[in-house]
């Protein structure tokens, strides 16, 4: 990916962070090629290793379970064995979660909500004062296009990346006396197997998409590196969808 030389992020450390999805290891690699170092934050050792094998050897990484008390403690301790600083933050907390609404449990709105929402607001909570501290940090959020839509049988999801998005929308106005900058990207359908078009359009949704095709990770690669970087100094606290035109729609 060709980086134009204002949104180099050489000598810059990034802390990317993942609950699910086939995402992440697409938005390490891009920052990576942008000139960041990069600590993975992963929900399971599995997701982790995913991530790991996308950025160059000796990177390192955590698992950290929102669940669990202390987890995002544990995790930054962690990162400090071998990072002295952190410029960039990365919230990939996306895991996806499909019910109807009457068969959804207490437990499992609770278990959506601590992969997809407190995950974040977990390790913001951790690097924000030390962003601070440096006066200067980027953070992006990435949600789902359903932040701001509604979808059958998508509640318990949707209400996970409405929470993102407000959060989002929030931490920018409170934290950007310290020069900290915090957006979030918006993606609908993510094509990260190289499917044919005609077999995308296959898909219901995809015909619907105004582009008629799924996005592929070099769709959000450069918008993330632009976001997490100095150059994005006058845009904070915005979401910018990456679906296709499909959040124009009714």
């Amino acid at each position: 990916m060709p980086v134009l030389p204002e949104y180099d992020l050489s000598g810059k450390t990034a802390i990317l962070s993942t609950s699910g999805g086939s995402e992440a290891p697409f938005l390490g690699q891009a920052l990576v090629e942008a000139g960041a170092s990069v600590f993975a934050v992963a929900r399971t050792q599995a997701l982790l290793d995913a991530v790991l094998a996308s950025l160059p050897s000796g990177s390192s990484g955590a698992v950290m379970d929102a669940g669990v008390s202390g987890s995002a403690a544990s995790a930054m301790e962690q990162f400090d064995r071998s990072h002295a600083k952190v410029d960039i933050l990365v919230n990939d907390h996306r895991s996806m979660y499909a019910r109807p609404l009457e068969e959804i449990s207490v437990d499992e709105w609770d278990a959506v909500q601590t992969r997809n929402a407190k995950a974040p607001f977990l390790l913001s909570q951790q690097v924000l004062p030390r962003m601070a501290k440096d006066e200067y940090g980027r953070v992006v959020n990435m949600i789902s296009e359903l932040a701001e839509r509604g979808m059958i049988n998508g509640s318990a999801f949707a209400a996970s990346q409405a929470a993102v998005l407000s959060l989002t929308r929030s931490l920018a106005v409170e934290w950007s006396r310290f020069n900290i900058r915090i957006n979030a990207i918006g993606t609908g359908l993510v094509d990260t197997e190289g499917q044919t078009l005609e077999t995308q359009q296959e898909e219901l949704v995809v015909r619907y998409t105004p582009l008629r095709r799924k996005g592929k990770p070099s769709d959000i690669g450069p918008l993330l590196v632009y976001l997490c970087s100095e150059s994005c100094d006058y845009s904070t606290g915005q979401p910018v969808y990456v679906d296709g035109g499909l959040n124009a729609h009714p």
